[in-house]
């Protein structure tokens, strides 16, 4: 799996190159600079040969995890992913061969691209293609097929001709007609909210979007990956009245973001029946989903921003930050933090979430990069832990996919350690999202990544159960027949999982604990470290004012 980056260029080859090399410089030419993946036939030698070239790579421990750290450097860096799959020989085609599939075909579903070449020649044209596709408009990922045979066949090196690095994607911008016709519906909103979405923060918008905001006085909302644009403890930021917000807004600005279930699709009773959606995206197709809107703006984020500016430059407007709608949102957003602090307070033990989050979001650094996933771990997580900068949060996104974790704080940990060194990477999982790809705190250890584990473990998917109560439960029969779906082994040591390849590893069930084990971890620039710290297992979200998307009985 191999995820481009900037910064080189691929020369022709003299005398005899191997398929692999001719991979390899393709990639390298293309300005990829970074390779995550799992080797074995017939991919190993594209490994080495990429590594010969200059390019980083990166062995994981499961081939899921790859793409999730090629997929994350991908948003990280603005270069998405590139999957390169190895798969049998031309010659054996139809005649049942090793793992022989329909790849190709089977990739078109889910990605911008998926092609083979047809000869080692054609290598470098598919690749720029491949790379070319996945970073042009709505950015995705796209696929490569190598056949086996073509690995090791040897060719005229004075043959290969490589194709120069792509340009960068254009930058497209909106009608000035339907700017006009924005910026008129922004000035008359009685109760406006701009929602920031994490295609903003791809676009790199956050300079004209702070500025949009501050000019025009506008309460604003991130999404989960939209946190950051702007820094979440910005005057502005009504994330702490997000249902509030949300309900009660007549005109919405989404600059990235999408009426998908992370927005509740736009719809009634999360929503005003007349609601004006100003929609901004550089995707058409998604113009218009769920909700038909007041104005769509077709174009690049930072380039769209910029053109409304323009129009608030012309003939300044500000939103009066003494409306009854500002007084709203501050009251809910003061209530709602009142309730946090009250249950970050509770000196009970075990520990619950907001406790154990207070106390973290006391010391993590201002520029580190927080990577979360789970469900109460997540959800929670993501209104107590601060991010104060753009792309400096990764968690399971639209997707909702459990086992992104250790991938994304991998692939973070890498690009700092590259871009910013000292920067420190800190990722927080669930028990049960932990589970989904463990083994990759060997893969953080044998690259010496000084990235900080949070285990929160409440013994179980959603809740679990004390060790008296596990116990208590078993002697009415086998767990097959009497333990809750939802349950795991309570009490389990996950810290011995990173002591077992040589780092650090802490087990924690008071607050004492956690800061102390929280500030040696952060005080080791050169380990890493995972706490497991232990919480309530009943432990869950305060009360919300809306059910979850998928109600459930239990």
């Amino acid at each position: 799996m191999a995820e481009s980056n900037l910064a080189a260029r691929g020369d022709a080859l003299e005398g005899q190159a191997s398929g692999a090399r001719v991979i390899a410089q393709a990639l390298k030419a293309q300005d990829v600079n970074y390779m995550f993946g799992v080797v074995g036939i017939p991919v190993t030698e594209i490994a080495l040969a990429a590594q010969e070239a200059g390019i980083r790579y990166v062995g994981m421990r499961n081939e899921q995890a790859a793409c999730y750290a090629a997929s994350a450097v991908g948003y990280l860096t603005g270069r998405p992913l590139i999957v390169i799959g190895g798969s049998s020989e031309r010659s054996q085609e139809t005649m049942g061969a090793f793992q022989e599939f329909p790849q190709v075909e089977a990739c078109r579903l889910y990605s911008k691209f998926s092609a083979r070449p047809s000869s080692i020649e054609a290598i470098p044209s598919i690749i720029e293609k491949a790379v070319r596709s996945s970073i042009y408009g709505r950015p995705g990922a796209c696929y490569v097929d190598i056949p086996a045979d073509f690995v090791n066949l040897q060719v005229n090196g004075n043959s290969i001709k490589y194709v120069e690095c792509c340009m960068p994607p254009p930058v497209s911008m909106a009608e000035t007609s339907a700017v006009c016709r924005a910026a008129s519906v922004i000035r008359n909103a009685k109760q406006p909210l701009v929602i920031i979405g994490k295609g903003a923060a791809y676009a790199q918008a956050e300079e004209s979007i702070r500025k949009l905001v501050e000019r025009c006085q506008l309460p604003f909302l991130p999404t989960p990956m939209g946190k950051g644009v702007i820094r979440d403890n910005h005057p502005n930021c009504v994330a702490a009245a997000r249902s509030r917000a949300l309900q009660f807004a007549d005109v919405i600005v989404l600059l990235g973001a999408r009426l998908n279930w992370i927005l509740h699709f736009g719809l009634p009773p999360r929503y005003q029946p007349d609601v004006k959606f100003i929609q901004v995206d550089i995707c058409a197709e998604e113009l218009g989903n769920n909700v038909r809107p007041a104005v769509t703006l077709l174009g690049d984020i930072n380039a769209v921003t910029k053109q409304l500016l323009e129009q608030f430059d012309k003939t300044p407007w500000q939103y009066p930050p003494e409306s009854e709608w500002w007084k709203v949102l501050r009251e809910k957003m003061k209530s709602n933090d009142a309730l946090s602090k009250e249950l970050a307070s509770k000196k009970s033990l075990p520990m619950n979430y907001y406790t154990v989050f207070y106390h973290v979001q006391e010391q993590l650094p201002r520029d580190c990069i927080v990577v979360s996933e789970g469900a109460n771990t997540m959800d929670i997580g993501r209104t107590v832990l601060q991010n104060y900068l753009p792309r400096h949060r990764l968690d399971a996104g639209t997707f909702g996919t459990m086992g992104v974790g250790l991938g994304f704080a991998i692939a973070a940990a890498i690009v700092a350690k590259d871009r910013n060194p000292g920067q420190r990477v800190i990722c927080v999982e669930g028990d049960s999202a932990f589970g989904f790809s463990g083994m990759e705190v060997e893969t953080i250890c044998r690259y010496t990544l000084p990235i900080v584990l949070l285990v929160v473990n409440n013994n179980g998917i959603y809740q679990g159960f004390d060790t008296d109560s596990w116990k208590e439960m078993l002697k009415f029969g086998d767990a097959t027949t009497v333990a809750p779906p939802m349950c795991l082994l309570p009490h389990s040591h996950y810290e011995h999982v990173m002591t077992a390849f040589g780092g650090k590893g802490y087990f924690v069930q008071t607050p004492e604990e956690l800061q102390k084990s929280l500030r040696q971890s952060l005080a080791d620039t050169t380990n890493p470290s995972l706490i497991n710290i232990m919480i309530e297992p009943q432990a869950t979200r305060k009360a919300q004012d809306f059910h979850w998307l998928t109600r459930s009985s239990l």
